[in-house]
C-alpha cells in the first residue's frame, strides 16, 4: 500500500554557477510541471554569472548593448524594476512613467519655507502656551464621575508672614505717652553722664554711673518694645514667626545681662588698678590723683540717681520684665520697686553714697573701695542670674522652677485613674508672658457612665488646673504669665 504513494520531490533552485550538464543530471527542476527538457538554457542571452555580486551590469541577460543594461539596472531611473521609478496619476486612475523630467527628481513636490522669528507660525505656537491640553471633555456627562472637583479647603487661620514696620512707621505710630517715655530715657542718660563726670576720685560713684547707664539702656528697650506692640507682627502668630516677635525682647534682655556683667568687670579692674598703684613704692605710669569728692557733688549725684530710678520704676514701670524673668526670694516680698533686683541695686547704692560726706578721710577711703567692689560683685551676680534665666527661655526651657515641682505635676497626672502612663512631657517658657505645657498620655477607657467625650474633657481640665496651680502660682497670684496647656491622648488597647 505504501509503495503506491507518490514521493514528493522538493524543488531545487538553480544557482548562477550551475552548468547545463548539472541541470541535465538533476533532471527537471522546479515543480516538474514542464513535461520536456527546458530550452531556456539554450537561449543566447543566458549567462550563468549574470547575478554575480561583483559585476555592476547585466548586459548578458538582455543583450550586449548599454540600453538593455540600463533597463535592468536597479539604480537607473528608466529601469523596469527600479523602486524609484516615478509614476504619475491620470484623471482616470491610470499611472504613467514620468521618465527623466524634473518632476521625477522631486516626486513629492517639496517647497522650501523660510522661518522668521515672530512670524505666523511662531505667533500661533506662542498663543498656545498656558492653554489646557489633554482631555477636552472635562465637563461632559461621560467624565462627570472621573474628573471630580477637589473639596473646598478652608483658608489658613495663620498668615504666612506679616509686614515688618520701618523706622518711619514706628516713629509715626508712637503715642504721646510713648514719646514722653523716650524723652525721659534721654534725661536718664544725662543723669548717668553727670554722675560719671562727678565721680572723679570715688570708685563707688563710678559703679553707680554704670548702674544708671544700665537702667537708661533698659528703659530704651522698654520703650522700643511698647512701640513695636502697636503693630500686629509683634504679638500675632504667623507661620514665619509662630510666637510673634516677642522672643526678640528676650534676646534683648540677654544682651543687657551681658552688658551689666561687663560693667561689673570694668569696675573691678578699675579698683584693682587703683589698689596696685597705691601699694608700696610703685610709681604709676599715668598721673592719677584721688582726692575726696566734694560733699555737694556726692549728695547731688545720689539724689539724682534716686529720683530717676523712682520715676522709671513707679511712673514708667521700666524693668518690669526683669522682675518676671528672675526672682530673689530674699527681696521678693518687698514690693514692686524694691522687689525688682535692678531697682534695689541702684537705690541701695545711691543711699549708701549719702554717707560718704559724713566719714573721715581714712574711713572714706576704705568705705569707698569696699562699696565699689561690693557693687561690682553684685552686678556680676545679677548679670549671671539674669543671663541664665533668659538663656533658658531662648533654649526652650522652664526657668525659675525646680525639678521637684515639675516631677510633682507629672506624678499627680499619672495618679489619675484614667491615665495609664505619660509618654512625653515638655514644659518651657516662650517669652516673658507665655509658658507652654505639652503632654502625650495613654488613656485608659474605664467605661464611665458620662461617656468617652466627657471623660476626656474632665482629664483635660484636671491637667490644666494642675499645671497652672503648681507651676503658675494659681489664678490669683498676679504673676502675669499665661499658660497654654495641650494634651494629646491615645487610647490604650488591651
Amino acid at each position: 500500500m505504501a509503495e503506491n504513494v507518490p514521493i514528493i520531490l522538493v524543488p531545487q533552485s538553480i544557482s548562477p554557477s550551475d552548468t547545463a550538464e548539472d541541470v541535465e543530471e538533476h533532471g527537471n527542476v522546479g515543480l516538474g510541471l514542464n513535461g520536456g527538457q527546458q530550452d531556456w538554457m539554450n537561449r543566447p542571452e543566458y549567462d550563468p554569472s549574470s547575478l554575480s555580486p561583483i559585476r555592476a551590469t547585466f548586459s548578458s541577460r538582455t543583450g550586449s548593448g548599454p540600453s538593455s543594461a540600463s533597463a535592468l539596472s536597479p539604480t537607473s531611473p528608466n529601469s523596469l524594476y527600479s523602486p524609484i521609478t516615478p509614476l504619475s496619476g491620470n484623471s482616470d486612475g491610470a499611472f504613467h512613467n514620468l521618465g527623466r523630467s524634473e518632476d521625477a527628481r522631486n516626486p513629492f513636490n517639496f517647497t522650501t519655507q523660510q522661518y522668521t522669528a515672530g512670524g505666523p507660525a511662531a505667533t500661533s505656537r506662542s498663543n498656545d502656551v498656558g492653554k489646557r491640553r489633554g482631555h477636552k471633555f472635562k465637563h461632559s456627562s461621560i467624565s462627570a464621575n472621573i474628573f471630580l472637583e477637589p473639596p473646598p479647603r478652608a483658608p489658613l487661620q495663620l498668615p504666612a508672614a506679616l509686614p515688618m514696620p520701618t523706622k518711619r512707621e514706628a516713629w509715626r505710630s508712637m503715642t504721646h505717652h510713648q514719646t514722653l517715655r523716650l524723652l525721659w530715657c534721654a534725661c536718664h542718660f544725662l543723669v548717668a553722664a553727670y554722675v560719671q563726670l562727678a565721680a572723679h576720685g570715688s570708685l563707688a560713684m563710678t559703679a553707680l554711673s554704670r548702674l544708671l547707664f544700665f537702667d537708661a539702656a533698659g528703659a530704651v528697650i522698654c520703650v522700643a518694645v511698647d512701640v513695636m506692640g502697636n503693630f500686629e507682627v509683634w504679638k500675632r502668630s504667623s507661620i514665619k514667626h509662630p510666637f510673634g516677635l516677642e522672643r526678640a525682647d528676650v534676646l534683648a534682655g540677654f544682651g543687657m545681662a551681658v552688658f551689666i556683667s561687663f560693667m561689673g568687670l570694668d569696675v573691678l579692674s578699675h579698683g584693682i588698678q587703683h589698689s596696685l598703684e597705691s601699694a608700696g613704692s610703685h610709681v604709676p605710669h599715668s598721673a592719677h590723683t584721688h582726692t575726696r569728692v566734694s560733699p555737694g557733688s556726692v549728695d547731688l549725684a545720689a539724689l539724682l540717681a534716686i529720683t530717676s530710678t523712682l520715676v522709671s520704676a513707679v511712673l514708667l514701670k521700666n524693668h518690669a520684665r526683669i522682675g518676671k524673668a528672675m526672682r530673689f526670694e530674699l527681696i521678693a516680698g518687698w514690693g514692686r520697686v524694691l522687689g525688682n533686683p535692678s531697682h534695689f541695686l541702684t537705690l541701695s547704692c545711691s543711699t549708701l553714697l549719702l554717707l560718704l560726706p559724713l566719714l573721715s578721710i581714712e574711713i572714706y577711703k576704705w568705705f569707698d573701695t569696699g562699696l565699689s567692689f561690693t557693687i561690682a560683685l553684685l552686678m556680676l551676680a545679677f548679670g549671671a542670674r539674669l543671663g541664665t534665666s533668659l538663656a533658658s527661655m531662648l533654649l526652650m526651657s522652664l526657668p525659675g522652677r525646680s525639678a521637684n515641682d515639675v516631677k510633682s505635676v507629672i506624678v499627680d497626672i499619672e495618679a489619675d485613674p484614667s491615665v495609664s502612663g505619660i509618654e512625653e512631657a515638655s514644659l518651657w517658657q516662650v517669652h516673658y508672658g507665655l509658658c507652654m505645657a505639652n503632654f502625650k498620655v495613654r488613656y485608659r477607657n474605664r467605661g464611665a457612665t458620662g461617656g468617652y467625650a466627657n471623660e476626656m474633657a474632665r482629664l483635660r481640665e484636671r491637667v490644666e488646673s494642675l499645671v497652672k496651680n503648681r507651676l503658675g502660682g494659681g489664678y490669683g497670684s498676679g504673676g502675669g504669665v499665661r499658660w497654654e496647656v495641650s494634651l494629646q491622648m491615645g487610647l490604650e488597647k488591651d
